[in-house]
């Protein structure tokens, strides 16, 4: 159970919005489901996907996420250990439709959107009233990315999403950041070196964020996710890097040359905030934008 309080202040008085569930699963799922881009990042796709007579289900959302990962998203009104075996038979059965899924994603998305699938990140999204400790256990024992996410409705008009536990189906993590790191001193020795070291030193600081992150590497950049992305890298330019975080430009002081709005502008990644890195004083000045992106996705 969360311990989040949520007080409404007025007349100089505050007064507490005490938490509650929905009064039914189908409520949570077409409240999740009418805003889930703005919500989990991903985009809705189908409600209530029959997965044919012989399967015998019906998974409740389908999406895609802001990297082009597909994603199912299962829904329980309060806790049952059931939800996560749940997901994962249907996303067992998602990876045995691929085709399917494609066509899917052309129909709704378009094929620009269906060409760029990333089959190699398949989601699950659990949205529930609450999770056991057996919960986070048993999805930490998956080779599967899951994210577990505790609701509560506070009032008529709001509702509260917590991330209780993220984990990535990329099991070779370790190894992966053990090569990176040896590719980035073989390359530092050529021309552009210093960059490819600067683009290193970017990924471990975005890493050690936290322990949900989890990285998701596309061609055109290298995205860092929590429940959201809260940043993405491009790789390295001549004499720069381009981090594109999530950070509302608006509330930022830009400084030229350093930090950019680029809301409306296309752009690899995600976010609307874009920094610019030269050199290891450019990265160390970047950080308090790293974390206030961080906090917001």
């Amino acid at each position: 159970m969360s311990g989040l309080k949520l007080f409404h202040t007025m007349s100089g008085s505050a007064v507490e919005v005490a938490p509650r569930l929905a009064e039914a699963e189908a409520d949570v799922q077409g409240l999740v489901e009418a805003h889930m881009q703005a919500m989990l990042g991903v985009r809705f796709l189908a409600s209530e996907y029959s997965t044919g007579p012989v399967h015998g289900g019906r998974i409740d959302s389908l999406g895609l996420d802001e990297n082009g990962s597909p994603v199912i998203v299962e829904y329980k009104r309060g806790t049952d250990a059931g939800v996560i075996n749940q997901g994962l038979f249907y996303l067992s059965w998602l990876m045995d439709h691929r085709a399917e899924f494609g066509h899917l994603v052309r129909e709704r998305l378009g094929q620009p959107a269906a060409s760029q699938v990333l089959w190699s990140a398949p989601r699950l999204i659990c949205v529930a009233g609450d999770f056991t400790r057996y919960d986070v256990h048993a999805v930490r024992e998956h080779r599967r990315s899951i994210d577990l996410v505790r609701y509560r409705l506070y009032g008529e008009h709001h509702i509260g999403l917590e991330t209780v536990a993220s984990v990535t189906g990329h099991s070779a993590a370790p190894r992966m950041a053990a090569r990176r790191r040896a590719a980035g001193i073989q390359r530092a020795r050529t021309e552009g070196g210093a960059m490819t070291e600067l683009a290193a030193a970017v990924d471990e600081v975005l890493l050690g964020l936290g322990d949900d992150i989890v990285p998701v590497q596309r061609k055109q950049y290298r995205a860092y996710q929590r429940l959201r992305n809260f940043a993405c890298l491009c790789p390295p330019r001549q004499t720069k890097l381009l981090v594109y975080l999530k950070a509302d430009p608006g509330t930022v002081d830009l400084v030229p040359g350093f930090t950019r709005d680029v809301t409306g502008l296309g752009h690899h990644g995600t976010g609307d905030l874009e920094v610019q890195l030269r050199t290891e004083r450019d990265l160390e000045r970047a950080q308090d934008l790293f974390r206030l992106s961080y906090a917001a996705a």
